[in-house]
């Protein structure tokens, strides 16, 4: 898995791509958290739950159901001002469902683990794309602190890190125009 340093990184890329006005503070909280949320599901390393178990880690949480799921409900949480249904509350839908997808697909961007549950609970196959540039991510702290930490965060500056400041920077100069 990538770190939750890039999975942030996307999400605040493309909230800084978004173009709506009086956009609110938890707008770029939430545009932090919801890349990460679905690693959440290593508490069930903790609880006993086997990786490859439906709840495992990279299962149902990393799904693309998970992340429409999720993004309903911060926008009915957080967002309830916007009415329902509106074009802005839908943007926000999508917005948050494509920042929290964006988890599971960077995932099976990795070279490591049993591969991802993106169609989950449809199908919990686990899946990798035929190209996985990105080093996956050690679990824990004390691993991160190592050779293999350096060569995560190497791999995620240039597959991650890179182009999400690109197309911040491009999608800038775009509008300027």
């Amino acid at each position: 898995m990538p770190t939750i340093i890039s999975h942030s990184i996307v999400g605040l890329s493309a909230g800084k791509i978004l173009s709506i006005k009086n956009i609110p503070k938890r707008f770029w909280v939430l545009s932090a958290v919801c890349p990460i949320l679905p690693d959440a599901d290593i508490i069930g390393f903790f609880l006993g739950i086997p990786y490859e178990h439906f709840f495992g880690h990279r299962g149902f949480f990393h799904s693309i159901f998970f992340a429409l799921i999720l993004s309903i409900f911060v926008v009915s949480i957080f967002f309830r001002k916007d009415k329902a249904f509106s074009k802005r509350w839908f943007i926000f839908i999508i917005y948050f469902f494509i920042i929290t997808s964006s988890h599971g697909i960077l995932d099976a961007l990795t070279s490591g683990g049993l591969g991802i549950a993106l169609l989950s609970p449809f199908d919990n196959t686990r899946y990798f794309f035929p190209f996985t540039p990105i080093q996956v991510s050690p679990i824990g702290i004390k691993a991160f602190f190592s050779e293999w930490g350096l060569r995560v965060i190497i791999s995620e500056f240039i597959w991650v890190w890179l182009p999400s400041i690109s197309i911040v920077f491009f999608s800038a100069l775009f509008r300027r125009k």
